[in-house]
């Protein structure tokens, strides 16, 4: 899984970096989060097919699903995009999907967050109807880390992995829970190696400085991409492994 991308400097590191990876790493299947890919925030139907083109099999999102309004009638089509399960009833879109073997979940949390409805719950619903040892990867969109966590915990022995999203900092907590539940705080960015989470470090730090409703553009220049790899046992649906894998591209190759 591949995380979270932010703006043109994501998409040029997703197209250069990931067809080699799924050579070197021998990869079967690539998530990756892309609700910052358009400019900064949100995503359009152009910005996706440009990531399904480099190798990305399936695409979450977050909060941020809607800024892009171009975005919402593709929601409802057979692109393989989501957006967060647990938004009311009548959002565009779909929460789950599964392709293959695979079915990906994508959740929000509600703590410092829209209160949408409970993440907790959608899943309950969401595993119900699923058969037992299906491999299930679930996207935690979440502010909290203690909201990420007990969300790993609640659904561990029951999905594949719980990869938490949307701080946009990789976190060093990569482990296998005691039911076989691969697990971590955040993923990362994809975006500028010397941004501000993928915002114009000036910007940042006028809107900081200021208290100013500075508009915030993603950083240009040398690019990081964050993911994480998990090796899946296919019989039982649990991880056997997981583990970082974070790339660079410097300034000539950008």
């Amino acid at each position: 899984m591949v995380c979270d991308a932010v703006g043109r400097t994501c998409r040029q590191a997703v197209a250069r970096l990931l067809p080699d990876l799924r050579r070197e790493l021998h990869l079967d299947f690539v998530i990756a989060n892309g609700e910052n890919a358009a400019a900064g925030r949100g995503i359009t139907p152009a910005v996706a097919d440009d990531m399904f083109r480099a190798g990305v099999d399936v695409i979450t999102t977050g909060n941020h699903i809607w800024d892009q309004k171009e975005i919402i009638p593709y929601l409802d089509s057979r692109a393989p995009i989501l957006r967060p399960l647990n938004f009311p009833p009548g959002a565009p879109g779909h929460g789950i999907l599964q392709d293959g073997a695979v079915t990906v979940i994508n959740l929000q949390g509600r703590v410092f967050m829209a209160n949408i409805d409970c993440p907790f719950r959608a899943a309950d619903q969401a595993l119900a109807g699923l058969p037992p040892n299906s491999i299930v990867i679930v996207d935690m969109h979440a502010e909290a880390t203690s909201e990420k966590l007990a969300m790993g915990w609640y659904l561990d022995g029951r999905v594949t992995a719980v990869l938490g999203t949307h701080t946009h900092v990789g976190t060093c907590d990569t482990r296998i829970l005691p039911r076989g539940t691969a697990f971590v705080c955040d993923v990362g960015m994809t975006a500028a190696r010397d941004s501000i989470i993928g915002d114009a470090v000036d910007d940042v730090l006028q809107r900081f400085l200021t208290a100013m409703p500075v508009r915030l553009q993603p950083a240009t220049g040398p690019a990081i991409l964050n993911s994480v790899l998990i090796d899946v046992d296919d019989q039982t649906g649990r991880a056997r492994r997981i583990e970082r894998v974070d790339r660079e591209i410097d300034d000539q190759q950008s």
